[in-house]
């Protein structure tokens, strides 16, 4: 199934956790993008009444669900850091949801005449379906102990923590490789992050 429009070009945007890809694609949508975030829609089908909530509890137990009727997410990250299959178990729930989420969401977009529209999917690289879904592909590059310093100020985890949801994504060099672009956000202010994300949107027309 198509993601909209042919007429509406289609931007991958992703990069390892910590690499400030959220941040470019909010400087795209100021351009005139439309942004499809994959984890905004993945928490909303995990949140209170979200689609994947019963499939969690009868997967994973009501431990696994908070006292407001969401996804626990302490506890499921901790569960998923140690158990490679219970991760399996989580992603055979959510991401059909987040796809047919991205799917709706791209056709509105293209519908409503967006020019680009970006696709924030923080394991573009490790999911081979998105291939022949993109035009181009833009990786957000930074080195791992920035990765680690960035996660670590906002978040509170621990280095252990944010090593191991490091591991399970891509390596930087997996990731680069599959780039049509490569920006690097790294020992630059944000104004300098601004003007390079403001040139790739004048290659797309923004």
């Amino acid at each position: 199934m198509g993601l909209g429009l042919r007429s509406a070009l289609r931007l991958g945007l992703t990069g390892g956790i910590g690499s400030g890809k959220s941040t470019v694609g909010k400087i795209l949508v100021e351009q005139g993008a439309a942004l499809i975030d994959a984890d905004h829609l993945s928490r909303q089908a995990t949140a209170p009444l979200g689609a994947a909530i019963e499939p969690i509890r009868e997967t994973f137990g009501d431990a696994l669900i908070d006292a407001q009727g969401g996804m626990h997410r302490d506890r499921m990250r901790e569960l998923v850091f140690k158990d490679p299959l219970a991760r399996q178990r989580l992603e055979h729930i959510v991401h059909p949801l987040v796809s047919l989420a991205t799917q709706k969401a791209a056709s509105h977009a293209a519908l409503n005449g967006a020019k680009l529209i970006v696709f924030d999917i923080p394991l573009l690289v490790e999911s081979a379906r998105w291939t022949h879904q993109l035009d181009q592909v833009l990786i957000v590059d930074c080195t791992p102990e920035t990765q680690i310093s960035r996660v670590q100020q906002r978040s509170g985890l621990s280095r252990a923590m944010v090593e191991g949801i490091m591991a399970s994504q891509a390596p930087r060099a997996i990731r680069r490789a599959a780039a049509d672009m490569v920006l690097h956000n790294d020992g630059i202010s944000l104004q300098g992050l601004e003007s390079a994300v403001l040139q790739i949107a004048r290659r797309f027309g923004l």
